[in-house]
């Protein structure tokens, strides 16, 4: 069997907006994978770089390993791979290049590579899986590497080139003779208990809760219950699992959720998945085991963080997220203008979003927006419901992008014909809408700070008259907001005067179209 070198691009430090927010978490698609290779025999290592400065680790790990092949595998349950980033394919073809000049084989699996697999391939990587990676995995090692050998014998070069042994494995793209070659789509797996639990043994869990400890005073680590999402969003590129939806039981998540508290003791989790708890009837039987059904020994369900959606939000529903532990809600809300969200597809409405924080907040639990600006068809007016949303819901917590055009989504088939020669952001606070729309680039960095000061402003005032109604929360996380917001007011405020000159006559841009 082979020895299989595991590895990915993405480091936190080439973010420089991920860094400022500082939470971390494991490569968990990347260990999956490791630990379903393990079960077929392959001996696996990890080189994860999420918290060094750069990849210069690499070659020791590559030297200590002594690989015969390896697989640069994406962690595509964290959105934050799903950003296709230039400097994190820029790392991730570097590492192609010293694992071949090493002599190993380069198998690689990711949004990006998904997306652009002919860019991969030119760097030097001999195969990309598209889709659901793990069983294609195994089916490659096992036809590229019969003998235990990690390199097939090299064909005489006299003799006719023979026809690749890999062609009906299913999820791969590769080159033969200078062409690429590509078969048919992966069948996803239904039943994801069959997968074993994630390889947790590869990560030095230590460095991790030590730089969570650090800034946070807490420790979170990520599960997934599910894989994919139902929804049609247009904008939103699914390169793995599509439009899909599988869900482990809730047994085997509890069982991984308690093997994760008696081995690392974390404080908090991040269910990572797209939306977490879709049914009901998932829920409640999740919640109940995590409560030992009733029985009083049994320790208090961890804190949790998730992303759901709005639509779902009932009474049922958030008491049973309440009732598993859920202190934090994210909802994609995306606009304040209801003819933009319909435009984007995104099957929700504003009345829908209000009722949810109302229950939400009701059931005490904190409430997350994901925005965006910069759609097709957004001009100020719009703009100005979304930023009157934020001030009449107040939320606790908020993140801003700007509509970003990925292949295989129904919003970049809208404006490809418009794209420049760009096509991908270098890190996530990039916010280059990437096409011409109602306001260029500048603007777009402007309204995302100014909002966020905005916001962040506001929120110290309300904690602030929290404090006062309550001196006892002097000492908590009200303290913190107040003290951290009033330091925003300068930057809304000049964001505010900002945007208002440049919207008169004689700005760049006014009412919504871009001005010469």
């Amino acid at each position: 069997m082979s020895r299989v070198l595991f590895a990915h691009g993405h480091l936190l430090r080439f973010d420089r907006k991920q860094l400022a927010i500082g939470k971390p978490y494991p490569p968990l698609a990347t260990i999956t994978a490791a630990a379903y290779l393990r079960t077929l025999g392959h001996q696996v290592a990890l080189f994860d770089p999420t918290l060094d400065e750069d990849t210069s680790r690499f070659a020791d790990a590559l030297a200590g390993a002594r690989p015969d092949i390896v697989v640069l595998y994406d962690d595509v349950f964290n959105w934050f791979t799903k950003m296709c980033l230039g400097k994190m394919r820029q790392a991730a073809l570097g590492m192609i290049r010293q694992a071949r000049e090493a002599g190993a084989r380069v198998i690689v699996s990711g949004h990006d590579a998904a997306d652009a697999p002919s860019v991969y391939l030119a760097a030097g990587a001999d195969f990309v899986v598209v889709g659901e990676a793990e069983v294609t995995l195994g089916e490659l090692l096992a036809r590229i590497d019969p003998s235990g050998g990690g390199r097939p014998p090299v064909p005489d070069a006299s003799a006719r080139p023979a026809r690749p042994v890999v062609d009906d494995i299913p999820g791969l793209v590769w080159k033969h003779l200078g062409l690429e070659r590509r078969t048919g789509p992966r069948p996803l797996l239904k039943d994801l208990d069959a997968l074993p639990m994630a390889a947790w043994d590869l990560v030095d869990v230590a460095r991790y809760r030590a730089f969570w400890i650090e800034r946070h005073g807490m420790f979170s680590l990520n599960v997934a219950t599910t894989r994919g999402c139902p929804y049609l969003c247009n904008w939103c590129a699914k390169p793995v699992y599509g439009n899909t939806y599988h869900t482990r039981t809730p047994e085997a998540v509890a069982a991984e959720i308690a093997f994760l508290r008696r081995t690392y003791r974390p404080d908090h989790l991040w269910f990572c998945d797209d939306i977490f708890g879709l049914k009901t009837r998932w829920l409640i039987p999740f919640a109940d085991l995590l409560r030992g059904a009733g029985a009083p020994s049994v320790e208090p369900p961890l804190p949790f963080l998730c992303q759901t959606r709005a639509d779902l939000m009932n009474d049922e529903h958030v008491t049973a997220l309440r009732r598993a532990g859920c202190v934090e809600a994210w909802l994609g809300v995306e606009s304040g203008s209801q003819a933009i969200l319909d435009a984007m597809d995104k099957g929700i409405t504003l009345e829908q979003v209000r009722g949810a924080v109302s229950r939400l907040r009701a059931a005490g639990i904190r409430v997350g927006f994901f925005l965006q600006f910069g759609y097709p068809g957004e001009g100020w007016p719009q703009i100005e419901e979304t930023r009157r949303l934020l001030r009449d819901l107040a939320p606790d917590e908020i993140g801003i992008s700007v509509s970003y055009p990925l292949p295989g989504t129904g919003f970049h088939e809208r404006v490809k014909a418009r794209l420049g020669e760009k096509r991908n952001w270098d890190e996530s606070a990039d916010l280059d809408p990437l096409f011409p729309g109602a306001f260029p680039r500048d603007f777009y960095r402007v309204l995302s700070r100014t909002v966020h000061a905005e916001f962040r402003t506001r929120r110290a005032w309300r904690a602030m008259r929290l404090i006062a109604r309550d001196p006892g929360a002097r000492g908590g996380t009200a303290l913190a907001q107040a003290l951290g917001g009033f330091s925003e007011l300068p930057v809304w405020l000049a964001g505010r005067a900002h945007l208002g000159w440049r919207r008169r006559p004689g700005g760049a841009w006014r009412d919504g179209v871009r001005r010469s």
